[in-house]
C-alpha cells in the first residue's frame, strides 16, 4: 500500500501510469501537483480515470508550480506532505523539440532541482522516480549505456541539453535517496489499440505521408542506415510500475527502448504503405528537406517539426542490459513497432482531424 505523489498530471505518461497503479495495488491515496490554470482540466481527467479503472480513492489536488521554490506549494501543505511516506514520480516538463532555450532550462532543470529540493527535506520518501530521456546522448553515438551519463560534444536541440543537465542532478541524490531514473525512447501510442493523446515523434512521419499522398509517387527524405527507437506507451507504463515496486531497481538508471529497433527507412516505407497503399519511391535530398523546413509555414503544412530531421541520420543504438535483466521475472516485453503500425495508423486515421490531437507548430 503506497501514496503517491505526481509531477505532470494531467499528463498522457502520468494519467495512465496512475491507472497501471490503480488496478495493480492498493493504494492509499495520490496527490497530484498542479499549476493554477491546469486544475479544473487535472479534475476532469481524475474523474475519467476513477470511471474507467472502477477503483475509488482519495485524489488530493495541490496547486504548485515545479520552477518556482518549494514546488509554491503553501507551507501548511507541505508540513502535512511531510507526514505522510511518498513515492514520488516527477513527470513534469517540457517535451518540444522545438522548445526555447530559457523554458526549457526553466522547467526542466530549475524544475527538477527544485523537486530534488523537496525530496531531499522530506523525512520520508520511499521512492523517487524520475522520468529522463534516453536522449541525454545528444550527438553521441556508437552503443549508449544505461551506467552512462557523459557529457556530448553537442546537443541536437535544448530539449536533449536541458533533460542531461536535469538527469545530472538526480544523479547527484543516489547516494542517499532511494531512487530510480527511467529513460524512455520515443514514446508512441498503446501497441494494440494505437491510442495516443498527441501526434508528436514518429506521428510526424505520418502527418507529412497524409498531406502528401495525393502526389504520384512519395520519395524517402535522405539517405540513412540509422535506426528509429519508438516504444509503445503499454510497454512504458507496464516496466515503469513493475519496476517501481523492486528492490533490485533502487539507485539504477534503466532504458526503456526498444532492444530491437528498425531501421528509419523500413518504418518509414512501411507507414506509407499502411497510409496510401503504394510504397515510397525516389529520395529528396536531406538538405532540401532542410531547406524546405526552415520554413514555418511548410513545417505547417506538413505538420512536421524541421528537429525532427536531426534524428534521420544519427547512428546509436541503446544498450539494454539492465532493463531486460530486471524485467525478466515480469515477461514484460517492448511490441514490435512494424507489426503495430496498422493500429496506430487506424487511431490516426480516425483523429487526425481532431485538431487537439496535433502539436502547435510556431
Amino acid at each position: 500500500m503506497r501514496i503517491h505523489f505526481f509531477t505532470g498530471f494531467p499528463g498522457f505518461i502520468a494519467s495512465e501510469l496512475i491507472k497501471e497503479l490503480l488496478r495493480q495495488e492498493e493504494v492509499v491515496k495520490i496527490y497530484l501537483l498542479v499549476q493554477e490554470e491546469q486544475v479544473l482540466l487535472a479534475k476532469s481527467k481524475i474523474k475519467s480515470i476513477m470511471k474507467e479503472v472502477q477503483i475509488y480513492v482519495p485524489f488530493e489536488l495541490i496547486e504548485g508550480d515545479i520552477s518556482k521554490p518549494n514546488l509554491n506549494i503553501k507551507q501548511s501543505i507541505v508540513h502535512r506532505l511531510n507526514t505522510e511516506h511518498l513515492t514520488v514520480w516527477h513527470l513534469a516538463a517540457i517535451y518540444d523539440l522545438a522548445v526555447k532555450a530559457e523554458i526549457a532550462w526553466k522547467v526542466n532543470v530549475d524544475g527538477t532541482k527544485n523537486v530534488n529540493e523537496f525530496i531531499q527535506n522530506h523525512p520520508s520518501i520511499e521512492r523517487y522516480l524520475y522520468f529522463s530521456t534516453a536522449y541525454v546522448a545528444g550527438k553521441r553515438e556508437g552503443v549508449l549505456l544505461e551506467t552512462e551519463l557523459i557529457r556530448p560534444i553537442a546537443f541536437k536541440n535544448h530539449y536533449e541539453e536541458t533533460k542531461f543537465e536535469a538527469e545530472l542532478l538526480v544523479e547527484s541524490l543516489k547516494a542517499h535517496i532511494p531512487l530510480t531514473v527511467i529513460r524512455p525512447g520515443i514514446v508512441r501510442g498503446h501497441s494494440v489499440t494505437g491510442e495516443t493523446i498527441k501526434f508528436d515523434g514518429p506521428y510526424f512521419f505520418m502527418n507529412m505521408i497524409d498531406r502528401l499522398k495525393w502526389l504520384p509517387l512519395i520519395p524517402y527524405v535522405g539517405k540513412t542506415e540509422a535506426c528509429i527507437n519508438v516504444v509503445p506507451i503499454d510497454y512504458i507504463i507496464n516496466a515503469t510500475v513493475y519496476l517501481s515496486k523492486i528492490h533490485e531497481a533502487l539507485g539504477k538508471t534503466i532504458h526503456l527502448t526498444d532492444p530491437a529497433p528498425h531501421l528509419i527507412e523500413d518504418v518509414y516505407r512501411a507507414m506509407v504503405f499502411e497510409l496510401t497503399g503504394k510504397k515510397p519511391k525516389g529520395r529528396v535530398p536531406r538538405i532540401l528537406a532542410e531547406k524546405g523546413l526552415s520554413s514555418t509555414k511548410l513545417q505547417q503544412k506538413l505538420g512536421v517539426e524541421v528537429e525532427t530531421i536531426d534524428y534521420l541520420t544519427w547512428n546509436a543504438t541503446f544498450d539494454t542490459t539492465i532493463a531486460q535483466q530486471l524485467l525478466a521475472p515480469s515477461g514484460i516485453e517492448c511490441a514490435d513497432f512494424i507489426q503495430s503500425i496498422p493500429t496506430m495508423t487506424a487511431f490516426y486515421n480516425k483523429n487526425k482531424g481532431n485538431p487537439e490531437f496535433h502539436i502547435k507548430i510556431n
